[in-house]
Parts: C-alpha cells; sequence; structure tokens
C-alpha cells in the first residue's frame, strides 16, 4: 500500500470502524482497543467468549456487559505504519450499526499507527504538501518519544503531570504507559503473522470507563490460583511462583495495574504489576490507600459504596456452583474529579458559583460535604474461567471458588481497616 491513503483507500473502509488504543487499560496482557466511547473490544478467546454468552443473570451486574463480535483486520504501507479496522462479523452489518457509534471517527479519516509512535489523523482533503510537512516534523520527534516510551516501560511507578489547559479527560490520550505497551505487542503478533492470518476476531465490551471524566482505575488480580486447568506444566510452575511470590498466595489478592489522578499536583500516578507482585500484606494496603487518595485528601465518601458492592459480588460468588475464575481480575473505578470544598451549611444555589479558586482561598471556612460519588465494581479477563457447563473441559470443579472469595473477604476487611483508621 502506498504511504499516502487516497480516495479508493478510504472508500475501502467506509463500512469499518476505526480503532484506537484504549488508554485506561492498567493491567493485563491483551490489547484492548476502543471502538467507541461507550465500546470497547479485545482478541476473542473461545473460553471468555462462553463465559460471556452464559455467564449468570445474578452476575452480569459486575461484569462488563457483552455486546458481540467483530472481525479485525490490519494493513501496512512500505514505511510499517498500520491501521486496524474493525468491521462486521461474516457481513453482519447490523452487528455494528447497531451500535452506538455516534462518536467514532469519521469514515473519510484514517489513524496512522506504528509500532513505536503515534503518527498523524489525516483526511483525502488535506493538501499533499501539509502531510509532507507534518510527516517530516512528526519523525523529528519520533526519537524523544521512542526514548520516552523505553523509560516508561522501565518504570514500576511513576507521576505524568497532566496540562493544566482544557479539560482534564481530553489530556489523558497516549499517556498510559500499560496500554501503549499492550499495543505495541499485539500489533507485533498481527504483523508476524501477517502471511498467514490477517482477520481476527474481537469481542466487543462495555467500556466502564465512559461515564467518568478522570477515571480512576485499580485493577486486582484476584484468588489464590492464577493458572487455568489446561496449562502447561511450565506455565503451571510460572503462575504458582508468582502467586507465592506475592500477595496472592497471603491475602488472595494482588495489584495488577492501577491509574489515579492526584488532584493535588495535577498527576497521573500509574503502578504496573511488577510493582504488584513485588508488594508485601502492608505494601498492598498503603497502595490501596494510594488508590482512594487524590494527593489532597482521603476520597472516604467512596469506602462504603465499594465495601457494599465487593459484599454483594461476594455473595453471589459464594452462590456460583462449578465457576473457577482462574487469572480474573477485579476492577474498581471512581471519578478523579476534585470535589469542590463547601460550606456545610451552605445554600444550595450559593454552592454553584464555588470556584476552585475560592475554595482554596478560603479552604479554613469550609468543610468536606462528601457528594454522591459512582464507583464502579466489575470483573473482568475469564480466558482461564471453567465450570461444569463448559462441557468439553476435563476437570469438573465443585462448589464455590473459594480462592477468589478469599481475596474479596480480605479486601473488604483491609478497605474498613483503612476506612476505620482514617476516621480515627
Amino acid at each position: 500500500m502506498s504511504p499516502a491513503f487516497g480516495a479508493m483507500e478510504v472508500e475501502h473502509y467506509s463500512k469499518g470502524v476505526l480503532l484506537e488504543p484504549f488508554v485506561h487499560q492498567v493491567g493485563g496482557h491483551s490489547c484492548v482497543l476502543r471502538f467507541n466511547d461507550k465500546t470497547i473490544c479485545k482478541p476473542l478467546i473461545q473460553r471468555e467468549h462462553q463465559f460471556y454468552e452464559t455467564l449468570p443473570t445474578e452476575m452480569r451486574k459486575f461484569t462488563p456487559q457483552y455486546e458481540g463480535v467483530v472481525s479485525v483486520s490490519f494493513e501496512e504501507d512500505e514505511d510499517g505504519n498500520l491501521c486496524l479496522i474493525a468491521y462486521p462479523l461474516n457481513g453482519d452489518h447490523n452487528n455494528l450499526e447497531n451500535l452506538d457509534n455516534s462518536d467514532c471517527e469519521p469514515k473519510s479519516k484514517l489513524l496512522r499507527w506504528t509500532n513505536k509512535k503515534t503518527m498523524l489523523l489525516e483526511n483525502e482533503k488535506i493538501s499533499k504538501e501539509w502531510v509532507r510537512q507534518h510527516r517530516k516534523e512528526e519523525k523529528m520527534k519520533s526519537h524523544k518519544l521512542e526514548e520516552e516510551f523505553e523509560w516508561l516501560k522501565k518504570s514500576e511507578v511513576l507521576y505524568y503531570t497532566v496540562e493544566k489547559k482544557g479539560n482534564v479527560s481530553s489530556q489523558f490520550k497516549h499517556h498510559n504507559p500499560w496500554s501503549m505497551k499492550c499495543h505495541q505487542q499485539q500489533l507485533q503478533r498481527m504483523k508476524e503473522n501477517a502471511k498467514h492470518r490477517n482477520q481476527y476476531k474481537f469481542i466487543l465490551l462495555e467500556n466502564l470507563t465512559s461515564r467518568y471524566e478522570v477515571p480512576c482505575v485499580l485493577d486486582l488480580k484476584m484468588g489464590t490460583r492464577q493458572h487455568g486447568d489446561d496449562a502447561s506444566e511450565e506455565k503451571k510452575a510460572n503462575q504458582i511462583r508468582k502467586c507465592q511470590q506475592s500477595t496472592s498466595a497471603v491475602i488472595g489478592v494482588r495489584v495488577c495495574g492501577m491509574q489515579v489522578y492526584q488532584a493535588g499536583t495535577g498527576q497521573l500516578m500509574f503502578m504496573n504489576k511488577y510493582h504488584g507482585r513485588k508488594l508485601s500484606v502492608q505494601g498492598f494496603k498503603e497502595a490501596l490507600y494510594q488508590f482512594f487518595h487524590n494527593g489532597k485528601y482521603l476520597r472516604r465518601e467512596l469506602f462504603e459504596s465499594v465495601i457494599k458492592k465487593l459484599t454483594e459480588l461476594k455473595s453471589v460468588l459464594e452462590k456460583q456452583e462449578s465457576y473457577r475464575f482462574y487469572s480474573s481480575s477485579l476492577l474498581i473505578i471512581y471519578d478523579g474529579k476534585e470535589r469542590q470544598e463547601v460550606a456545610v451549611d451552605s445554600d444550595p444555589e450559593d454552592l454553584e458559583d464555588l470556584s476552585e479558586e475560592s475554595s482554596d482561598e478560603s479552604a479554613g471556612a469550609y468543610a468536606y460535604k462528601p457528594t454522591a460519588s459512582t464507583v464502579d465494581v466489575r470483573m473482568i479477563d475469564f480466558a482461564h474461567t471453567t465450570c461444569k457447563y463448559y462441557g468439553e473441559d476435563s476437570v469438573v470443579h465443585e462448589g464455590q471458588d473459594t480462592g477468589y472469595v478469599f481475596g474479596l473477604q480480605n479486601l473488604i476487611d483491609i478497605i474498613k481497616e483503612i476506612r476505620d483508621e482514617s476516621s480515627e
């Protein structure tokens, strides 16, 4: 394919949806892509697909909504730039047309990616001269971006300053190093298999972060065991070692990734799974405290909602006969957008005009009055899930997933400890 995409190429993609990296992915190893504002997609794994199509009704409120399957392909030009596009599966255009695509990139545009950096958004109406100049500028920046990414990959905990100008949420693009890493690996895998395969099935799932302006995301690997029943001896030994050397073996839960907005400094804090594995039980508790702290104060108003949802999930899982959620994760999500300081006895109409500046200047005259905050608790990643209803499984388990439930109870207890200690 020519480096320049012309009108014919644009028309070729008119029935597909251009995919972007999902910037709020903080854990896992499978690449998650943004389909539109409310929907993400990830490579289809048969066992996970089966789970979403057969999961018990009472579990649906604790998992992302499943929205179907699409076919994903990519094109590569002579410079090695890749473009990923989702198409209806087997010509079933209703699969895409029934989704809300109003916020997708216009079909007349192509988002160009490379395995080293994010390139430019081209439109066929833009002059060729402008495109050539823009490419030249991007190439001049490429070395700096590549060096920065190498540094990000080596950092287990890092802070990234968010520009003050504009909406905070608009500054998130391409900031999350873990999503960048997973995206690069996925592109490389597809590139290596290009000669044999250029059609991949992806499942469409609800974007759990879409309702939040500044999503704070905690990814927890749940359970005392991570390997599936079908794992090789090498894989099994590797997963057992990871559990034994982390908090998984002791409390049935460990940090797999974290993204927190620090209102005090205007920074994003990222923690990856490698750091999470090194944490002691006390370190795990401190990481949880950090997740609920925005750099100015502890978000105490979130605790009761999180505890309530975790307790309800625990009750639901205790009733699930035969399910085992090996290597599954649990997400806790809330909005990092800073609450305003308001006078406890203020008139509601007066509070509408209270600015961040005025609250800072008169902090002594105001007290924090917790407002209703939405917190989400969801289970994700079911590639190694099993239950007796999966007829092809050679191993059938009985009763509840005690390792997962054990982790949930310890998570609840630790959050309660943080809550109680912070109120003393």
